[in-house]
């Protein structure tokens, strides 16, 4: 049994070089490309009609961990936890299945994995009848990079839907979800995704990693000295990277004519990750004529997440208003248990 193809397939497809055009010179210059900006006070919450109390009682754990290989995950530099690929499983509620499913990208600058945007996102979507699928993917703290890190997750698109009967999902509504450098990851797979190899030997390697749609939370973008996060590149592609590679992994020129649709969000107060690269995003969707929303914050700090921690379930005045947008969304999307 061999389990390269994931590998060997993110090497020779990532020589491939995506470009959106010439990109517009000033924020203005992007605004006026955008589709929609919504721009909310600091005092804004989420205590809406819209977004309803959780249907079900928020689980304590996740009911399944499982290993995106059986064996050493491709690239592997050892045995440790850090070296084996999972997805923590989060169902949705008994009774709402098939479901859909979101695999969920924490953020950490490709160093660590925030469980706040990670555990705390699962329990929110399954309050939503939607099943989670939170991603240990490998990071470049621990001497990983480019494209371990594309493998993994496009490797647990793949998992999900191979397993889809077992696990109560419906293939066809897979999407992805990530904030800070775990949204790049998922802004990645979104633009770089395919439909699997049929000949591999590997059932899981057959399956397609595009996802049908994506959510994006303060998402690093670029690659792109200007507008990167140099923490998140650093850990992503080493010191001194070359510029195609640069390019090929900044999310405004990677924008294509088949990106899946978006929800895309960000505050005007978070330093951390400049709000440039993720309106460079939208003007790029926009562009390509491809479906998106986009919300801007007035406030909030780097790594809100859902605006309190930890997420118990039951306290939905208190979450952030990207959620009551973003659940709305979902909706008209077919994404929930509505």
């Amino acid at each position: 049994m061999s389990h390269r193809s994931e590998f060997e397939r993110m090497k020779e497809h990532h020589g491939f070089l995506h470009s959106a055009g010439r990109l517009p010179a000033t924020l203005l210059g992007l605004l006026l490309g955008l589709l929609l900006v919504v721009l909310v006070p600091a005092s804004g919450r989420a205590a809406d009609a819209s977004a309803p109390p959780a249907s079900a009682p928020a689980a304590a754990a996740a009911a399944e961990t499982i290993r995106l290989w059986p064996g050493d995950a491709p690239g592997a530099l050892g045995s440790a936890d850090h070296d084996i690929p999972v997805v923590a499983w989060w169902p949705a509620p008994v009774g709402a299945k098939p479901t859909a499913a979101m695999v969920v990208c924490p953020g950490g600058g490709y160093g660590g994995l925030a469980d706040h945007e990670g555990s705390d996102y699962a329990k929110w979507l399954n309050s939503q009848c939607i099943s989670a699928f939170v991603l240990r993917y490998r990071l470049g703290s621990k001497g990983y990079r480019h494209p371990i890190m594309l493998g993994d997750v496009s490797r647990a698109m793949r998992l999900v839907r191979a397993e889809h009967v077992r696990l109560g999902i419906d293939p066809e509504r897979v999407g992805v979800m990530g904030s800070s450098a775990g949204g790049h990851l998922a802004v990645t797979l979104l633009t770089h995704g395919d439909e699997g190899d049929p000949a591999a030997a590997d059932a899981i390697d057959r399956q397609s990693s595009r996802a049908t749609l994506g959510v994006l939370c303060y998402p690093v973008v670029s690659m792109l000295p200007s507008n990167t996060h140099s923490g998140s590149k650093k850990n992503l592609l080493g010191d001194n990277p070359p510029e195609e590679l640069e390019r090929e992994l900044s999310g405004e020129l990677a924008v294509n004519d088949t990106t899946p649709p978006v929800f895309v969000w960000h505050t005007v107060e978070d330093t951390s990750v400049k709000l440039a690269g993720v309106l460079e995003l939208a003007a790029a969707l926009d562009r390509h004529k491809r479906p998106f929303e986009l919300h801007v914050y007035e406030k909030g700090r780097h790594g809100i997440g859902l605006g309190f921690r930890p997420y118990d379930g039951f306290t939905s005045e208190r979450l952030h208003p990207w959620t009551v947008e973003c659940r709305r969304w979902l909706v008209e999307r077919g994404f929930t248990g509505d």
